[in-house]
Protein backbone atom coordinates (compact mmCIF):
# COMPACT_ATOMS: atom_id res chain seq x y z
CA UNK A 1 0.00 0.00 0.00
CA UNK A 2 1.34 3.42 -0.93
CA UNK A 3 2.19 5.74 1.96
CA UNK A 4 1.13 9.37 1.84
CA UNK A 5 3.20 12.00 3.61
CA UNK A 6 1.51 15.17 4.80
CA UNK A 7 3.29 18.14 6.31
CA UNK A 8 0.82 20.27 8.23
CA UNK A 9 2.22 23.67 7.39
CA UNK A 10 2.32 22.91 3.65
CA UNK A 11 -0.78 20.95 2.72
CA UNK A 12 -3.40 21.77 5.35
CA UNK A 13 -5.78 24.62 4.61
CA UNK A 14 -6.62 26.50 7.77
CA UNK A 15 -10.19 27.58 7.37
CA UNK A 16 -10.58 29.65 10.51
CA UNK A 17 -8.90 30.57 13.75
CA UNK A 18 -9.82 31.88 17.17
CA UNK A 19 -11.37 30.43 20.33
CA UNK A 20 -14.55 28.49 20.96
CA UNK A 21 -16.64 31.39 22.20
CA UNK A 22 -15.97 33.36 19.00
CA UNK A 23 -17.44 30.69 16.71
CA UNK A 24 -20.97 30.40 18.02
CA UNK A 25 -23.29 31.96 15.45
CA UNK A 26 -20.39 33.17 13.32
CA UNK A 27 -20.53 32.51 9.57
CA UNK A 28 -17.49 30.41 8.71
CA UNK A 29 -16.26 30.13 5.14
CA UNK A 30 -14.28 26.97 4.42
CA UNK A 31 -13.14 25.48 1.13
CA UNK A 32 -16.33 23.65 0.21
CA UNK A 33 -18.90 24.88 2.71
CA UNK A 34 -20.08 28.01 4.43
CA UNK A 35 -21.49 27.08 7.83
CA UNK A 36 -22.15 28.13 11.40
CA UNK A 37 -21.90 26.46 14.78
CA UNK A 38 -25.19 25.81 16.58
CA UNK A 39 -24.30 25.28 20.25
CA UNK A 40 -26.74 22.87 21.88
CA UNK A 41 -25.21 22.40 25.34
CA UNK A 42 -22.21 23.50 27.38
CA UNK A 43 -20.70 22.47 30.70
CA UNK A 44 -20.10 18.83 29.78
CA UNK A 45 -17.28 16.98 31.55
CA UNK A 46 -14.99 15.15 29.12
CA UNK A 47 -17.76 13.97 26.76
CA UNK A 48 -16.65 10.96 24.68
CA UNK A 49 -19.60 9.59 22.70
CA UNK A 50 -23.22 10.12 21.69
CA UNK A 51 -26.17 8.11 20.42
CA UNK A 52 -29.42 9.32 18.87
CA UNK A 53 -32.64 7.79 20.19
CA UNK A 54 -35.62 7.49 17.80
CA UNK A 55 -37.76 9.71 20.05
CA UNK A 56 -35.38 12.64 19.52
CA UNK A 57 -33.43 12.34 22.76
CA UNK A 58 -29.66 12.08 22.58
CA UNK A 59 -27.43 10.10 24.93
CA UNK A 60 -24.04 11.64 25.77
CA UNK A 61 -21.32 9.63 27.52
CA UNK A 62 -19.00 11.57 29.82
CA UNK A 63 -15.67 9.89 30.52
CA UNK A 64 -15.86 10.19 34.35
CA UNK A 65 -18.90 7.90 34.23
CA UNK A 66 -22.21 9.71 33.79
CA UNK A 67 -24.46 8.94 30.82
CA UNK A 68 -26.44 12.11 30.16
CA UNK A 69 -29.69 12.76 28.30
CA UNK A 70 -30.22 15.71 25.96
CA UNK A 71 -33.96 16.21 25.67
CA UNK A 72 -36.16 18.98 24.23
CA UNK A 73 -33.14 21.21 23.68
CA UNK A 74 -31.81 20.79 27.22
CA UNK A 75 -29.06 18.72 28.84
CA UNK A 76 -30.84 17.06 31.77
CA UNK A 77 -29.03 17.59 35.08
CA UNK A 78 -29.39 14.02 36.39
CA UNK A 79 -27.52 11.16 34.68
CA UNK A 80 -29.05 7.87 33.62
CA UNK A 81 -29.29 5.51 36.58
CA UNK A 82 -28.35 1.83 36.72
CA UNK A 83 -25.16 1.75 34.63
CA UNK A 84 -22.52 -0.83 35.56
CA UNK A 85 -19.65 0.46 37.66
CA UNK A 86 -17.27 2.55 35.55
CA UNK A 87 -13.59 2.54 36.51
CA UNK A 88 -12.71 6.18 35.80
CA UNK A 89 -8.98 5.62 35.87
CA UNK A 90 -6.47 7.73 33.94
CA UNK A 91 -7.63 7.72 30.32
CA UNK A 92 -10.34 5.20 31.18
CA UNK A 93 -13.99 5.77 31.94
CA UNK A 94 -17.25 5.73 29.99
CA UNK A 95 -15.91 5.72 26.42
CA UNK A 96 -18.77 5.13 23.97
CA UNK A 97 -22.50 4.59 23.60
CA UNK A 98 -24.29 3.15 20.53
CA UNK A 99 -27.70 1.73 19.64
CA UNK A 100 -28.26 -1.74 18.24
CA UNK A 101 -29.07 -1.57 14.49
CA UNK A 102 -32.49 -3.07 15.33
CA UNK A 103 -33.06 -0.77 18.28
CA UNK A 104 -36.67 -0.13 17.29
CA UNK A 105 -37.39 -3.81 17.90
CA UNK A 106 -35.04 -4.86 20.71
CA UNK A 107 -34.19 -1.55 22.50
CA UNK A 108 -30.56 -2.59 23.18
CA UNK A 109 -28.05 0.15 23.99
CA UNK A 110 -24.33 -0.71 24.14
CA UNK A 111 -21.65 1.02 26.19
CA UNK A 112 -17.86 0.68 26.14
CA UNK A 113 -16.16 1.55 29.41
CA UNK A 114 -13.22 0.67 31.62
CA UNK A 115 -14.09 -1.74 34.40
CA UNK A 116 -12.17 -3.19 37.33
CA UNK A 117 -11.22 -6.84 37.32
CA UNK A 118 -11.22 -9.38 40.13
CA UNK A 119 -7.72 -8.41 41.28
CA UNK A 120 -5.49 -5.42 40.59
CA UNK A 121 -6.54 -3.16 37.77
CA UNK A 122 -8.98 -3.78 34.95
CA UNK A 123 -9.57 -3.28 31.23
CA UNK A 124 -12.10 -2.13 28.66
CA UNK A 125 -15.51 -3.81 28.84
CA UNK A 126 -18.73 -3.84 26.80
CA UNK A 127 -22.20 -4.09 28.34
CA UNK A 128 -25.67 -3.62 26.97
CA UNK A 129 -28.97 -2.65 28.54
CA UNK A 130 -32.31 -0.99 27.85
CA UNK A 131 -33.36 2.54 28.74
CA UNK A 132 -36.65 2.86 30.60
CA UNK A 133 -37.22 6.50 31.44
CA UNK A 134 -33.90 7.51 32.97
CA UNK A 135 -33.03 3.97 34.14
CA UNK A 136 -30.62 1.53 32.46
CA UNK A 137 -32.18 -1.91 32.89
CA UNK A 138 -31.63 -5.55 31.79
CA UNK A 139 -27.88 -4.93 31.95
CA UNK A 140 -25.66 -7.67 30.51
CA UNK A 141 -21.84 -7.77 30.56
CA UNK A 142 -20.85 -9.01 27.10
CA UNK A 143 -17.06 -8.72 27.18
CA UNK A 144 -14.18 -7.72 29.45
CA UNK A 145 -10.75 -7.39 27.85
CA UNK A 146 -7.81 -9.46 29.06
CA UNK A 147 -5.42 -9.15 30.77
CA UNK A 148 -6.38 -6.82 33.60
CA UNK A 149 -3.74 -4.27 34.51
CA UNK A 150 -3.48 -1.19 36.75
CA UNK A 151 -2.13 0.82 33.80
CA UNK A 152 -3.96 4.10 33.19
CA UNK A 153 -3.35 4.35 29.44
CA UNK A 154 -4.88 3.43 26.08
CA UNK A 155 -8.29 1.91 26.76
CA UNK A 156 -9.60 2.75 23.25
CA UNK A 157 -12.55 2.50 22.68
CA UNK A 158 -15.24 2.68 20.04
CA UNK A 159 -18.15 0.40 19.09
CA UNK A 160 -19.63 0.10 15.59
CA UNK A 161 -22.02 -2.36 13.92
CA UNK A 162 -21.81 -3.47 10.30
CA UNK A 163 -24.74 -4.17 8.00
CA UNK A 164 -24.81 -7.81 9.14
CA UNK A 165 -25.07 -6.68 12.78
CA UNK A 166 -21.62 -7.85 13.77
CA UNK A 167 -20.22 -5.67 16.53
CA UNK A 168 -16.68 -4.27 16.31
CA UNK A 169 -14.82 -2.66 19.20
CA UNK A 170 -11.30 -1.53 20.04
CA UNK A 171 -8.84 -1.64 22.93
CA UNK A 172 -5.52 0.21 22.96
CA UNK A 173 -2.22 -1.39 23.89
CA UNK A 174 -2.86 -0.32 27.53
CA UNK A 175 0.51 1.47 27.63
CA UNK A 176 2.55 -1.66 26.90
CA UNK A 177 3.71 -1.52 23.28
CA UNK A 178 4.37 -5.21 22.74
CA UNK A 179 0.77 -6.11 23.61
CA UNK A 180 -0.21 -5.01 20.12
CA UNK A 181 1.91 -7.71 18.45
CA UNK A 182 0.81 -10.73 20.48
CA UNK A 183 -2.43 -12.57 19.76
CA UNK A 184 -2.52 -13.83 23.36
CA UNK A 185 -4.35 -10.74 24.68
CA UNK A 186 -6.99 -8.26 23.56
CA UNK A 187 -4.86 -5.13 23.81
CA UNK A 188 -3.86 -3.14 20.73
CA UNK A 189 -6.61 -4.81 18.71
CA UNK A 190 -9.84 -4.41 16.78
CA UNK A 191 -12.31 -7.03 18.05
CA UNK A 192 -15.37 -8.59 16.40
CA UNK A 193 -18.44 -10.15 18.06
CA UNK A 194 -21.99 -11.20 17.48
CA UNK A 195 -24.36 -8.64 18.98
CA UNK A 196 -24.67 -10.70 22.17
CA UNK A 197 -20.91 -10.90 22.72
CA UNK A 198 -20.37 -14.37 21.29
CA UNK A 199 -17.38 -14.97 19.00
CA UNK A 200 -18.16 -15.43 15.29
CA UNK A 201 -16.83 -18.70 13.94
CA UNK A 202 -15.18 -16.97 10.96
CA UNK A 203 -13.08 -14.54 13.01
CA UNK A 204 -9.52 -14.83 11.65
CA UNK A 205 -7.86 -16.33 14.72
CA UNK A 206 -10.54 -18.75 15.89
CA UNK A 207 -8.81 -22.06 16.49
CA UNK A 208 -5.31 -20.57 16.47
CA UNK A 209 -3.33 -21.78 19.48
CA UNK A 210 -3.05 -19.19 22.28
CA UNK A 211 -4.85 -16.54 20.24
CA UNK A 212 -7.80 -14.56 21.55
CA UNK A 213 -10.68 -15.53 19.23
CA UNK A 214 -12.30 -12.08 19.34
CA UNK A 215 -9.39 -10.47 17.42
CA UNK A 216 -10.17 -9.02 13.99
CA UNK A 217 -6.93 -7.06 13.39
CA UNK A 218 -3.88 -6.22 15.49
CA UNK A 219 -0.77 -4.04 15.70
CA UNK A 220 -2.76 -0.96 16.79
CA UNK A 221 -1.59 1.54 19.40
CA UNK A 222 -4.82 3.23 20.54
CA UNK A 223 -7.87 3.49 18.29
CA UNK A 224 -10.36 6.22 19.26
CA UNK A 225 -12.16 6.58 15.94
CA UNK A 226 -13.90 3.91 13.87
CA UNK A 227 -16.62 3.92 11.19
CA UNK A 228 -17.86 1.95 8.21
CA UNK A 229 -17.69 3.62 4.82
CA UNK A 230 -21.31 4.26 3.78
CA UNK A 231 -20.76 3.00 0.19
CA UNK A 232 -17.99 0.38 0.27
CA UNK A 233 -18.79 -1.01 3.72
CA UNK A 234 -15.09 -1.03 4.60
CA UNK A 235 -14.08 -0.56 8.23
CA UNK A 236 -11.92 2.53 8.77
CA UNK A 237 -10.07 3.50 11.95
CA UNK A 238 -7.64 6.07 13.19
CA UNK A 239 -5.22 5.70 16.05
CA UNK A 240 -2.90 7.73 18.21
CA UNK A 241 0.81 7.48 17.57
CA UNK A 242 3.25 8.46 20.31
CA UNK A 243 5.05 11.71 19.41
CA UNK A 244 4.03 11.75 15.75
CA UNK A 245 2.80 8.83 13.70
CA UNK A 246 -0.98 9.14 14.18
CA UNK A 247 -2.61 6.94 11.52
CA UNK A 248 -5.71 6.33 9.41
CA UNK A 249 -6.16 2.68 8.41
CA UNK A 250 -8.61 0.31 6.80
CA UNK A 251 -8.98 -2.41 9.45
CA UNK A 252 -9.06 -5.60 7.41
CA UNK A 253 -9.58 -9.14 8.62
CA UNK A 254 -6.51 -10.75 10.20
CA UNK A 255 -4.06 -8.01 9.22
CA UNK A 256 -1.18 -6.56 11.24
CA UNK A 257 -0.90 -2.74 11.36
CA UNK A 258 2.65 -2.63 12.60
CA UNK A 259 2.72 -0.99 16.04
CA UNK A 260 5.33 -0.82 17.54
CA UNK A 261 7.55 -2.53 14.94
CA UNK A 262 6.74 -0.08 12.15
CA UNK A 263 5.78 3.51 12.98
CA UNK A 264 6.47 7.11 12.05
CA UNK A 265 6.28 8.10 15.72
CA UNK A 266 9.00 8.45 18.32
CA UNK A 267 8.82 8.17 22.10
CA UNK A 268 7.91 11.28 24.08
CA UNK A 269 11.49 11.53 25.37
CA UNK A 270 12.76 11.67 21.80
CA UNK A 271 14.09 8.10 21.67
CA UNK A 272 13.35 5.84 18.72
CA UNK A 273 10.43 3.40 18.90
CA UNK A 274 11.52 1.58 15.75
CA UNK A 275 13.92 2.36 12.89
CA UNK A 276 11.30 1.03 10.47
CA UNK A 277 8.29 2.84 9.03
CA UNK A 278 7.24 -0.14 6.89
CA UNK A 279 7.84 -3.88 7.15
CA UNK A 280 6.89 -6.89 5.02
CA UNK A 281 3.63 -8.49 6.11
CA UNK A 282 2.43 -5.34 7.87
CA UNK A 283 -0.05 -2.77 6.60
CA UNK A 284 1.08 0.79 5.94
CA UNK A 285 -1.27 3.59 7.01
CA UNK A 286 -3.43 5.26 4.40
CA UNK A 287 -2.43 8.58 6.00
CA UNK A 288 -0.22 9.53 8.92
CA UNK A 289 0.22 12.76 10.84
CA UNK A 290 3.58 13.98 12.05
CA UNK A 291 3.47 16.04 14.18
CA UNK A 292 0.53 14.44 15.95
CA UNK A 293 -2.96 15.89 15.87
CA UNK A 294 -4.21 13.29 18.44
CA UNK A 295 -7.23 12.02 16.45
CA UNK A 296 -10.47 11.20 18.25
CA UNK A 297 -13.88 10.61 16.72
CA UNK A 298 -14.50 9.72 13.08
CA UNK A 299 -17.47 10.08 10.73
CA UNK A 300 -18.14 9.78 7.02
CA UNK A 301 -20.48 12.38 5.52
CA UNK A 302 -23.23 11.08 3.23
CA UNK A 303 -25.93 13.60 4.12
CA UNK A 304 -27.30 15.80 1.32
CA UNK A 305 -26.94 18.77 3.67
CA UNK A 306 -23.20 18.94 2.96
CA UNK A 307 -22.77 18.33 -0.79
CA UNK A 308 -19.22 19.67 -0.85
CA UNK A 309 -18.22 17.14 1.82
CA UNK A 310 -19.89 14.12 0.23
CA UNK A 311 -18.14 10.90 1.37
CA UNK A 312 -15.42 12.91 3.08
CA UNK A 313 -14.08 11.68 6.41
CA UNK A 314 -14.25 14.04 9.39
CA UNK A 315 -11.70 13.43 12.15
CA UNK A 316 -11.64 15.21 15.49
CA UNK A 317 -8.26 16.42 16.73
CA UNK A 318 -7.49 16.75 20.42
CA UNK A 319 -3.97 18.21 20.41
CA UNK A 320 -4.60 19.79 17.00
CA UNK A 321 -7.83 21.42 18.23
CA UNK A 322 -9.65 21.23 14.91
CA UNK A 323 -11.79 18.99 12.72
CA UNK A 324 -9.75 17.38 9.96
CA UNK A 325 -11.63 16.92 6.67
CA UNK A 326 -10.12 14.13 4.58
CA UNK A 327 -10.94 13.77 0.87
CA UNK A 328 -10.49 10.42 -0.90
CA UNK A 329 -10.18 9.19 -4.44
CA UNK A 330 -11.01 5.54 -3.87
CA UNK A 331 -8.84 4.61 -0.90
CA UNK A 332 -6.21 7.26 -1.60
CA UNK A 333 -6.16 10.56 0.29
CA UNK A 334 -6.03 13.44 -2.19
CA UNK A 335 -6.70 16.47 0.00
CA UNK A 336 -7.19 17.60 3.59
CA UNK A 337 -8.53 20.71 5.27
CA UNK A 338 -8.56 21.98 8.84
CA UNK A 339 -11.90 23.27 10.15
CA UNK A 340 -12.62 25.25 13.32
CA UNK A 341 -8.95 25.60 14.23
CA UNK A 342 -8.42 26.33 17.96
CA UNK A 343 -12.11 25.88 18.78
CA UNK A 344 -11.44 23.20 21.44
CA UNK A 345 -10.24 19.60 21.83
CA UNK A 346 -12.51 17.57 19.54
CA UNK A 347 -13.59 14.24 21.03
CA UNK A 348 -16.44 12.83 18.89
CA UNK A 349 -18.15 13.49 15.55
CA UNK A 350 -21.34 11.78 14.34
CA UNK A 351 -23.85 12.31 11.57
CA UNK A 352 -27.27 12.38 13.17
CA UNK A 353 -30.48 10.84 11.79
CA UNK A 354 -31.53 14.34 10.69
CA UNK A 355 -28.45 14.52 8.45
CA UNK A 356 -26.63 17.16 10.49
CA UNK A 357 -23.09 16.71 11.82
CA UNK A 358 -22.96 16.67 15.63
CA UNK A 359 -19.77 17.27 17.59
CA UNK A 360 -18.52 16.88 21.16
CA UNK A 361 -15.53 18.79 22.49
CA UNK A 362 -13.71 18.84 25.80
CA UNK A 363 -11.87 21.73 27.45
CA UNK A 364 -14.47 23.29 27.14
CA UNK A 365 -17.16 20.58 27.09
CA UNK A 366 -19.50 21.61 24.29
CA UNK A 367 -22.17 19.81 22.25
CA UNK A 368 -22.95 21.46 18.91
CA UNK A 369 -23.97 20.81 15.35
CA UNK A 370 -22.68 22.20 12.07
CA UNK A 371 -25.33 24.15 10.12
CA UNK A 372 -24.77 24.86 6.40
CA UNK A 373 -25.50 28.45 5.41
Amino acid sequence: MKRLYFVAVVLFFVSCSGKSDTFTGEVIVSEELTFSVDTLATGLTNPWGMAFLPDGRILIAERPGPLRLFENGQLLPDPVKGLPAVWAHGQGGLLDVVLHPDYDDNKWIYIAYSARGDGQGGNTAISRGRLVGDQFTDVELLFHGQPHTPAAHHFGSRIVFDDDQYMFSTIGDRGSQNNAQTLANHNGKVLRFYDDGRVPEDNPFVGVADAMPEIWSYGHRNIQGMAFHPVTGELWTHEHGPQGGDEINRAEKGKNYGWPLATFGINYNGSIVSPDTTLPGMEDPVLHWTPSIAPCGLAFVDSDKYPGWHLNMLVGALAGQHIHRVVFDGNEVVHTEKLLQDFARFRDIRQGPDGYIYVLTEGPGIFFRIIPR
